[in-house]
């Protein structure tokens, strides 16, 4: 919790206006009774109204700045507050960002998505209520003490017996809500996880009639959080009727004694209730105290889940120093793998082993080979998606390694596997590539992307609506945007990752071909299963179980490459191809 609260230092200005008014507001609470119990002892006993006036109007005017006070102090700290939850969201998003996709599947984007928001907003709370009651608890209770003592020093023994064991109740409560704080958080990843697995699997649960099966799941997950809520509420409502016992036999004690020793002449009446205000004060203090121990596992179970994440090393760290002989304008796209390997984090074998070959500028180099052979695999670690295990990968004769990543990515249009647009507009998603493209650059991509059909009949042209992940278009139309929005980059490196499997045949063979005329001078990397698709590249890189089984020309591996042939031959006839 405390490494969380560096993120407050920007606003330290704030915080100390904040705990300034509050222990001015807290003095100022002290100060009351004793000016009631002199209202009462030397105004209304002695009737002498014009000092019960001038103390009263005292009284208002600290009344009014106590309520003054709590206003302002209340406004500060929650703006502390909250900028702080801001300020720790945003640092965990840009930390998220710099993360590689193994580091993603290692926290899970479930568990992401709790942590930078139920967790921070738990942090964000604990902080809040830190500012509002631990500063005023101490000055209430420690000056609250000394002001009843100054009244009867004789009574002072009823605090000095109920308080240790109100102290006894929280340890005893806090020791049996703990575990349950901790294991809550997990409990709300879990659950987390199955909703974002649902929505996004929504279709296979339909297809396959899974719909009780899932539901079933999602309340065997939901009555698990619950369960652990309903104890900790059991605990909380067990807890608070035995502190207002204690509170009200506290009362009652006071009362009682103080009105033996008012009897007999020991203690003025006002010195009483000015006696039972401040015991009143110091016991409200410690259950302010006790809230915030109540609040602190949980708000330490989050610190702890937002740090892991803060503190932890990405897989693929960026090149702090800058890329050195880059020059973006310069770059030709010449993509060299040497001798690579790669091995997923735990796997007992290599995905990739020991891959040498080159993707040149003006050529199409494509990857083909049966599923699991590692294809999307070898493409994903040209962006650093993922690093090499072993061997080198050469961008220009540079190492990926020693580029920043925000200039090596800016060399590279990537078109993944999976489509995904934002939601928006067509346009915004274009944009997403360039952000000053032109209307005239994106008609141009979507000419070449062939999705000028489409998007001519949507009544709003570029301006159409998108939903999020393109929910509202076909997977066709997801893919040809997508392969838009990487054309309109410009760049020097285009990969498509199996980006055409969603279109025609006769819509695919076009695209290609403009492809081919508009895109003659760069690198590009065809990932695809369809030999259709693959057959006029200048270079075909045949991988099988992870290893390339050859790599050259349709005409040169049909003769000359089994895997190939049979690959081939499984698609259509030999000779329609030939």
């Amino acid at each position: 919790m405390f490494k969380l609260w560096k993120h407050l230092k920007p606003y330290t200005g704030m915080l100390l206006t904040a705990v300034i008014l509050i222990a001015l507001q807290a003095i100022a609470s002290l100060y009351l009774p004793d000016l009631n119990a002199d209202i009462i002892n030397n105004g209304v006993q002695k009737g002498d109204n014009d000092y019960i006036l001038q103390t009263g109007l005292l009284m208002m005017a600290v009344s009014v700045g106590s309520i003054l006070c709590a206003i302002f102090s209340t406004y500060f700290a929650a703006k502390s507050a909250m900028s702080f939850g801001r300020d720790v969201r945003l640092h965990l998003f840009k930390k998220v960002q710099s993360f590689s996709k193994s580091d993603v599947d290692k926290f899970t984007p479930a568990s992401l998505i709790t942590r930078n928001t139920n967790d921070v907003q738990q942090t964000q709370m604990f902080t809040f209520m830190m500012l509002t009651m631990m500063v005023s608890a101490p000055i209430t209770c420690i000056g609250g003490a000394i002001m009843a003592i100054r009244q009867d020093s004789k009574l002072a023994w009823v605090i000095a017996v109920l308080i240790p064991i109100m102290l006894i109740i929280v340890w005893l409560f806090a020791s049996k809500a703990l575990p349950l704080f901790k294991s809550m958080q997990s409990k709300i990843d879990g659950l987390n996880r199955l909703v974002r697995e649902k929505l996004s699997g929504i279709r296979v649960i339909r297809a396959f009639v899974k719909e009780r099966t899932e539901s079933a799941r999602f309340d065997a997950a939901n009555k698990d959080l619950t369960n652990n809520n309903l104890k900790v509420a059991r605990l909380m409502a067990i807890m608070m009727p035995m502190m207002t016992i204690l509170i009200n036999i506290n009362c009652v004690a006071i009362v009682w004694f103080s009105g033996y020793r008012i009897d007999s002449g020991d203690m003025p009446v006002g010195n009483m209730t000015a006696f039972l205000s401040y015991s009143m004060q110091i016991m409200f203090s410690v259950i302010m105290a006790v809230m915030m121990f109540i609040m602190l596992p949980r708000a330490s179970v989050s610190a702890g889940r937002i740090n892991e994440v803060l503190e932890a090393v990405p897989d693929i760290p960026d090149n702090a120093q800058g890329s050195r002989g880059f020059n973006r304008s310069e770059a030709k796209g010449l993509v060299e793998f040497k001798n690579v390997s790669f091995s997923y984090a735990g796997a007992e074998a290599p995905v990739l082993r020991n891959l040498s070959f080159a993707a040149k500028p003006g050529q199409t180099t494509a990857i083909i080979g049966s599923t699991g052979s590692g294809k999307s695999t070898l493409v994903n670690l040209i962006p650093r998606l993922y690093d090499v295990s072993t061997g080198e990968l050469l961008i220009d004769g540079i190492n990926i390694k020693e580029l920043n990543q925000a200039d090596l990515h800016s060399l590279i249009g990537f078109v993944p596997q999976k489509a995904f647009l934002f939601k928006g507009t067509v346009a915004s998603n274009l944009r997403y590539g360039k952000e000053d493209a032109t209307e005239a650059e994106m008609w141009e991509a979507i000419e070449t992307s062939q999705s000028r059909d489409f998007i001519d009949d949507m009544p709003e042209g570029l301006n159409a609506d998108i939903e999020q992940g393109g929910s509202n278009v076909s997977g066709g139309q997801r893919q040809r945007l997508s392969i838009a929005r990487a054309l309109i980059k410009k760049p020097p490196i285009y990969i498509f990752d199996d980006s055409f499997s969603a279109l025609d045949f006769k819509t695919d063979a076009k695209l290609r071909a403009a492809l081919a005329k508009n895109l003659s001078d760069v690198t590009i990397i065809i990932v695809a299963q369809r030999v259709s698709t693959v057959m006029n590249a200048d270079n075909i890189v045949v991988l099988e179980d992870g290893v390339i089984a050859d790599m050259g020309t349709h005409e040169y591996l049909i003769n000359n490459c089994s895997i190939y042939k049979e690959i081939v031959n499984s698609q259509q006839r030999e000779e329609d191809l030939a």
